[in-house]
């Protein structure tokens, strides 16, 4: 038996060695670099730096580019969150088993398996002033006055982007609430029915109960996609678009051209931080929601 639990041992450490190597290497070596660069004033090429304490966090909280990029970013993902719910609403309408569930699970989440360059030339073309199919509904629908420039004008873009974004991953959403609707224990929804409870009070205190780790890793995507979007805005508008759809990366991405890497740095340790505070938070909420369903 100790024969057998040495080789298991040896085979898992011999699996994971070059995994964990590899990690290392170009992961947390490089991310601790990243750290200590921005505490410096290296430019990229110069043999010689200086640590400036923090110059570079300071400058980068006093950019305006960096807090209207924030606040594009924030009203992405709070249109994520609300989607959720509208994704929960149709996990449970397809779940009841209706007429033609196959063909709706398909339709719902077929956007997500195409190719995201691919659906951001679809949308130019669809929301075109020039021809655009979308225009042309409104004009089929006599409805000439809703037409508009939807990717020029700063009131709506954000609005239309942000429907493209929800349109593509909502799929995957309803597609992960089905399944942990399915893994309910039957007998739990039994008794509920036995005992009078209204399809309402089944959804609030048993359902939903279930839910609380999909509902956590669905909010974490919802955040990833939210920063997913940047690559449909980019097609459409390259390196400077409108200001109401400037995104944190056009901030990066045009700090890294202008070969400013210490700002970037910073930056990219800002952004780590937030990220890994709001999934905490996440996390802390799912706990206290979720923790007499795993009792």
């Amino acid at each position: 038996m100790n024969k057998l639990n040495k080789k298991r041992r040896q085979f898992i450490f011999i699996s994971l060695l070059i995994p964990v190597t590899l990690l290392i290497a170009f992961v947390v070596f490089p991310a601790i670099d990243l750290f200590r660069m921005s505490f410096t004033d290296w430019d990229g090429f110069s043999v010689d730096y200086h640590f400036i304490n923090f110059d570079n966090y300071i400058s980068m909280f006093h950019n305006k580019d960096l807090w209207l990029s924030l606040r594009n970013k924030a009203v992405y993902f709070v249109i994520h969150l609300f989607m959720i719910l509208v994704a929960l609403a149709f996990a449970v309408l397809v779940t009841s088993k209706p007429r033609a569930a196959k063909f709706y699970k398909t339709m719902v989440f077929l956007p997500y398996i195409i190719n995201g360059v691919a659906i951001s030339y679809a949308f130019s073309y669809f929301f075109s002033p020039i021809n655009g199919a979308f225009n042309g509904i409104l004009t089929a629908l006599h409805l000439e006055s809703l037409i508009r420039n939807w990717l020029s004008d700063e009131k709506i873009v954000n609005f239309v982007l942000a429907s493209v974004s929800v349109w593509r991953f909502s799929g995957y959403h309803v597609i992960l609430f089905m399944a942990a609707l399915a893994s309910i224990p039957n007998d739990l929804l039994e008794v509920a029915r036995l005992e009078s409870a209204t399809p309402l009070q089944t959804f609030f205190y048993i359902k939903i109960r279930y839910l609380s780790s999909t509902f956590l890793f669905v909010t974490i995507m919802s955040l990833i996609s939210s920063f997913k979007i940047f690559r449909e805005i980019y097609l459409l508008t390259t390196d400077y678009p409108y200001d109401s759809i400037y995104m944190l990366q056009h901030f990066m991405n045009n700090k890294f051209k202008s070969l400013d890497y210490q700002t970037l740095s910073a930056a990219a340790i800002l952004m780590s931080l937030v990220m890994v505070v709001i999934i905490g938070l996440l996390f802390a909420v799912e706990n206290h929601f979720g923790k007499d369903v795993e009792g």
